[in-house]
């Protein structure tokens, strides 16, 4: 039966309805509550049922009932009042006006997941969600960007557990007939396909397109009839395990999205890689660069640099993936064919500066090479990845690596519950949500009433707990569990008892188990009489973490004790929908990575947009989030080196934080009123989440510092035969080759004595340029207060001017400086090159420092 032919017949819905199918096949039903609202009132139980699929759900409706309401005043206004909406979002105008882009330039935004509702299981976890939350920000603040992913048929695996709390995995098929996409043709109605030669033939590949509002991300499939089976199964499984085949995902994301976009005659003048995966789209880019433009390999390279944005997500090494060169090579030999370099020299741009022969090739390090803005996404993860790869920037301070950040954001209406925004738009105004940026705005919910507030949040707990009770119902009678124990789920959890919530990825770092660590402690705080506590767990452990499982597995068995078994929940396969309802339910939620190795941790955002009080590790965004008005830090945000002794302390830390501060304050009632220290506690939080930590922010952010920066080098580095990229590959051609012969002899003190602030003096130093001009270099005083023997902090660089020459590439330089503190200070000197933050921070090797110090 492998000839048969697949079709679906869908239902003929009458044209006063025909919008719905329209706006299922658009994502940003998914963020409007009144749309969302449409599809439900259809038929409430089948929406609930179907996952919130409105694709498969409209397959389901019978014609009977589409029928009825095209003939219903009161459903038809509500369509029509969606419909108004969904089209004035098309008609407003960027809210960044600084973009330059031609209609058929874009940004093209890589991901390897795409997190946008429940009902598209295209992501895995948070890095996929984020990517979401970045396309439906761009589409409201109308950045011109197109999201590039593959259509995986797999996707991620769904979870559920056996009798003895074991995670097992399911990998349920993606039906393209349920899912809103459609396939990419051209203006002659035939499917785009793009073609990469790999090691096992010819990688053919179809395009898939899902609109998020007014953004399109493009979602490449090679499962086609075509394709032999080992390149069919590509895109079968999202992150799949064997380096053959990740490997080949990792082409064709980032070399056949650009040959998408090509095949669509879009341009991509900027290019944003999230993660390392995608890296393989600057081949590409770079060649089409070249014939686009008619530069060499060297200018291409210079143009696409300098337009390249890399985010890295992951602050953990090992988290960054590997290839053996010898996975790479077949794909990569084209390009080194077209650039005119060797292979050897290709694979090098994967490998540290100055080490050959490695046998790995480095996703990150291949990624960072390509790209002029490279960012973590906190302010702390930041620091980390800077020092973290250091050693590619050799002979650089830690705090001159050329890694910025930005800290992630979370789209606020995606996870406000509809209660909450009700509320917004009473106190605040009716379309607060196209205002996020306007702190004015947001601060009106302090004048929001305690009562209205509480009032709506208790709702949103007592939602969390049906959905709690109805999921665990439904995960007993799959295990066929005596009726006794169905009759006692139903009674699960309290609505009026304090909700603290715990939902992440079950890595060992995130220390799921840490809550678990005095179970008497815990067990007394959870039956108090007065003032009981109930705890909701779910997340995922990897299928191959056994670790992660065995937490899942404690956790449990401690929800199985008599004593506590209606206070602890466990929720299995944890995605967006259960996310939601956690997030808009909590009362604290909960986050106890192992500092430093949270990179952001968006999940307590969304807590916080809902009013939820974060009880955090001080690591990821909450060093940035926290304040004593808005929750908790446990502990101080020290590091240890004996992770048992940190997990002992951080633990009891946790269980003071909870009995002496959290409890009280949630249970403080004066007069049977709602808990005021709390409720403003709730404000704070709502107003930091939605000002600080929105995807709102975050976009404006990318596209302030990193896309419209990048946009313009395109442009100039473009224009007028690309002079001033050939100018430039050429000026940095010739200071890798001359660099070498630089020398930087010790600076001296025109007056030896001590100082008092305010105090100036004059550091002269002989320079040896060699073969380079003053006009090449920049020679600077680094100067600091002495930490220890051999480091400076809070170092400073002072341009030094030319004083004299005194030989033929000899030359003097000189500086002031001005003492402007007291204490004990240090001063060095070195040679960077003259020109921008590309060539003199960027390209490894460019730095001298006195007598080659490091």
């Amino acid at each position: 039966m492998k000839e048969v032919q697949i079709y679906k017949v869908y239902p003929a819905i009458p044209e006063p309805l025909s919008f719905l199918d329209y706006l299922a096949r658009n994502l940003w039903w998914c963020w409007n509550p009144e749309a969302i609202e449409l599809f439900h009132r259809i038929h409430p139980a089948q929406w609930e049922k179907i996952g919130k699929n409105p694709v498969a759900f409209l397959s389901h409706i019978s014609q009977r009932r589409f029928d009825d309401l095209s003939k219903d005043e009161s459903f038809l206004g509500h369509l029509g009042r969606v419909k108004a909406k969904f089209e004035r979002m098309f008609s407003y105008v960027s809210q960044i006006k600084e973009f330059d882009l031609d209609p058929k330039e874009t940004i093209a935004y890589f991901s390897m997941e795409f997190g946008l509702h429940e009902s598209l299981p295209l992501f895995a976890g948070g890095l996929g969600v984020l990517a979401g939350d970045h396309l439906k920000a761009s589409s409201t603040l109308g950045i011109p960007l197109t999201g590039i992913g593959l259509l995986f048929r797999e996707g991620y695996f769904k979870q559920f557990l056996d009798h003895n709390g074991w995670q097992q995995e399911t990998y349920p098929f993606n039906d393209m007939f349920d899912l809103p996409v459609q396939k990419v043709k051209d203006s002659s109605g035939f499917e785009i396909k793009i073609e990469i030669p790999g090691p096992e033939g010819l990688i053919t590949a179809c395009v898939w397109q899902l609109k998020v509002g007014k953004i399109r991300l493009f979602l490449l499939d090679t499962d086609l009839p075509e394709n032999p089976v080992i390149i069919r199964d590509i895109t079968s499984r999202l992150y799949a395990s064997h380096g053959e085949v990740r490997v080949a995902q990792e082409i064709l994301l980032g070399i056949g999205g650009i040959k998408i976009l090509s095949a669509m005659d879009m341009f991509p003048n900027i290019s944003h890689m999230n993660e390392g995966h995608c890296a393989f789209a600057g081949l590409e880019r770079i060649c089409i660069i070249m014939d686009k433009y008619d530069v060499d390999f060297e200018s291409a390279f210079q143009i696409c640099k300098r337009s390249c944005v890399f985010t890295t997500h992951t602050p953990v090494a090992a988290g960054h993936d590997e290839f053996p060169k010898e996975l790479i090579l077949p794909y990569i030999q084209p390009y080194a064919d077209k650039f005119a370099i060797s292979n050897d020299e290709l694979l090098s741009w994967g490998e540290p500066h100055g080490m050959k022969d490695t046998g790995k090739f480095s996703m990150f390090i291949f990624g960072a090479k390509l790209s002029g803005y490279i960012n973590g996404v906190s302010r702390l993860h930041g620091q980390v990845a800077r020092t973290m790869w250091q050693p590619l920037w050799p002979r650089r301070h830690v705090e001159e690596i050329p890694i910025s950040h930005i800290t992630n954001g979370v789209h606020i209406c995606s996870y406000l519950s509809r209660h909450k925004n009700a509320l917004f738009e009473r106190y605040l105004s009716s379309d607060w949500s196209n205002r996020q940026g306007n702190p004015n705005l947001i601060s009106r919910i302090d004048n929001i009433e305690d009562a209205d507030l509480w009032h709506v949040h208790e709702l949103d707990r007592s939602n969390l707990i049906k959905k709690c009770r109805d999921t665990l119902l439904a995960q007993y009678e799959r295990r066929n569990a005596p009726r006794t124990v169905l009759d006692e789920v139903v009674s699960v959890l309290d609505h009026r008892v304090l909700t603290i919530c715990f939902a992440r990825r079950f890595a060992t770092y995130k220390r799921a188990g840490l809550l678990l660590k005095d179970i008497p402690r815990l067990t007394r705080l959870i039956t108090d009489e007065d003032r009981p506590i109930q705890l909701v767990f779910a997340g995922k452990a990897h299928p191959n973490d056994n670790e992660g499982k065995d937490i899942i597995k404690q956790i449990v068995e401690f929800a199985r004790l008599h004593n506590v078994r209606h206070r602890v929940v466990f929720l299995e396969n944890y995605d967006i929908n259960i996310a939601r309802y956690m997030v808009q339910g909590c009362d604290v939620w909960l986050n106890t990575p192992r500092r430093p190795n949270e990179a952001c941790g968006t999940s307590g955002m969304k807590a916080a947009a809902n009013g939820g009080l974060n009880l955090s590790i001080l690591d990821g965004w909450w060093c940035e989030g926290f304040r004593e008005s808005r929750g908790w830090s446990i502990g101080n945000g020290d590091a240890y080196e004996d992770h048992e002794y940190q997990d002992e302390v951080e633990s009891q830390a946790l269980y003071n934080i909870l009995e002496n501060d959290v409890i009280p304050t949630f249970y403080e009632r004066k007069r049977g009123n709602p808990p005021e220290k709390w409720i403003k506690m709730m404000k704070e939080a709502m107003k930091m989440a939605i000002i600080d930590f929105s995807s709102d922010r975050m976009v404006r952010e990318y596209s302030e510092r990193f896309y419209i920066p990048a946009s313009r080098n395109f442009k100039l580095l473009t224009q007028d035969s690309a002079w001033k990229a050939k100018e430039l590959a050429l000026t940095q051609s010739r200071l890798i080759s001359l660099w070498s012969g630089i020398r930087v002899s010790t600076p001296k003190l025109t007056t030896e004595a001590d100082f008092i602030v305010r105090d100036t003096f004059r550091i002269t130093l002989e320079v040896f340029l060699g073969e380079l001009t003053p006009e090449e270099v920049e020679v600077q005083v680094y100067h600091g207060k002495v930490k220890s023997s051999d480091h400076l902090e809070g170092s400073m660089a002072e341009t030094m001017w030319l004083q004299e020459t005194i030989s033929e590439g000899a030359h003097i330089y000189a500086c002031t400086i001005t003492c402007s503190d007291s204490g004990r200070f240090g001063y060095t000197a070195r040679v960077i090159p003259k020109g921008d933050e590309v060539l003199n921070s960027h390209t490894p090797g460019l730095i001298t420092w006195v007598h080659g110090e490091d």
